[in-house]
């Protein structure tokens, strides 16, 4: 936001100044501008402003803390959907704006092929929310995954990005249509068709959302990312072309998905969870229904899990007791992703390692000096390799 004139003098100095080098840069090595100018003080003015309208500008400290001080309720929701976006640029200067209006927070993605979102709102203002995004006649009717299990503290600022996939899947070929996709169950439909000997519940979440939580007997596809579980599934079940393939995820993008892509790899009975596990722990508890589903749902938010059952299944990936809280390690230039339970928590203050409690200790400057430089890309705790067999029939018992 922009708070003073001085803010706003400095915004479109920058600006000026940056294309100044550039078009000096340009010169110097004689390359022609057909397209390049310099932008005038008024052009700096009006694209330092979009910048502020169309971006936050606020520290992600300040942020937080407003959250945590704020005093009505709100509500952490999910929604995607898949239809064509022909300007997806265009499409999420207007949600942003319009979202922004609304004080939601929350990251989504937008792309040629639709929108995936995961949001919180105030509690007041969740019909106004609702009723704006079906001002978009694709999202009319459009399910709103509530969270299950929601402090209210899950975003602390809004973030839409442009994408070239929602979901990134690595299918490449031309042929594939999202429009032929499997058949949606509700939480009764998979409870019924879980009874079957003839069904194969397929988890097509990570390894680290598999160890806290997932269905009785659900294969897990042992996989860092979704492109990579996409191909793995089709092999794990190359022999099981007639079978009922029941896919389920977090809140359904991922096998909905999924679904394609195995009818299009030649499986003939494909369905998928509607909604996902968010979607079918709400019905369970509104129908008073067994839970087929254990444990917890991990979700990628500032919460990183909610409750659906009592159960806990996975153990701390330190010390081995049972534990499904998972945590990134305080030392931030590690920040692993790992289950941790308290005892442990307390012990190494929230660190991974005896090492990163270590650095930990050190004074500020020292920790930034030791963090300088280390990539930090999926720095995930990975027990699922080892731990899995690819065979299906180990699935079966």
């Amino acid at each position: 936001m922009i708070s003073s004139r001085s803010d706003l003098v400095k915004g479109w100095e920058l600006i000026i100044s940056a294309d100044k080098r550039m078009y000096e840069k340009y010169c110097l090595f004689d390359i022609p501008l057909p397209r390049f100018k310099i932008l005038t003080a008024r052009q700096a003015v009006a694209k330092f402003y979009q910048m502020a309208i169309l971006h936050n500008r606020i520290s992600q400290k300040e942020l937080k803390e407003r959250l945590y001080q704020e005093t009505e309720p709100r509500t952490t929701i999910s929604f995607y959907q898949y239809f064509p976006i022909d300007e997806p640029q265009h499409f999420r200067n207007e949600l942003y704006q319009a979202l922004l209006g609304l004080h939601v927070f929350g990251r989504i993605y937008v792309a040629r092929e639709g929108i995936n979102a995961q949001v919180s709102v105030p509690a007041s203002r969740f019909m106004e929310l609702k009723e704006y995004l079906e001002t978009v006649p694709a999202l009319i009717g459009l399910r709103l995954n509530v969270a299950v299990d929601d402090d209210g503290k899950s975003f602390w600022v809004l973030k839409i990005k442009v994408r070239e996939k929602i979901v990134a899947d690595g299918i490449d070929d031309p042929s594939f249509d999202m429009r032929k996709k499997g058949k949606y169950v509700n939480a009764a439909q998979m409870n019924e068709l879980m009874n079957d000997p003839d069904t194969i519940v397929v988890d097509m979440r990570n390894h680290y959302e598999f160890e806290v939580g997932h269905f009785v007997k659900a294969i897990e596809v042992p996989s860092d990312t979704f492109r990579e579980q996409l191909p793995m599934a089709v092999e794990m079940l190359k022999d099981s072309k007639d079978k009922n393939i029941v896919m389920y995820c977090t809140g359904g993008i991922r096998c909905e998905k999924a679904s394609a892509y195995m009818l299009h790899n030649g499986f003939n009975n494909v369905f998928h969870l509607e909604g996902g596990i968010i979607n079918y722990a709400q019905q369970v508890n509104e129908a008073g229904m067994e839970s087929k589903f254990i444990g917890k749902n991990f979700v990628f938010d500032d919460r990183l899990g909610e409750r659906i059952t009592s159960d806990i299944i996975a153990r701390c990936h330190q010390c081995g007791q049972p534990a499904d809280t998972h945590t990134n390690c305080r030392n931030e230039g590690c920040h692993l992703l790992f289950i941790q339970c308290e005892a442990c928590a307390a012990k190494y203050q929230g660190c991974c390692s005896t090492a990163c409690y270590e650095i930990m200790q050190l004074p500020e400057e020292q920790q930034k000096a030791a963090r300088k430089g280390v990539v930090k890309d999926r720095n995930v705790f990975n027990k699922s390799r080892k731990r899995l067999n690819h065979d299906l029939k180990d699935f079966k018992d």
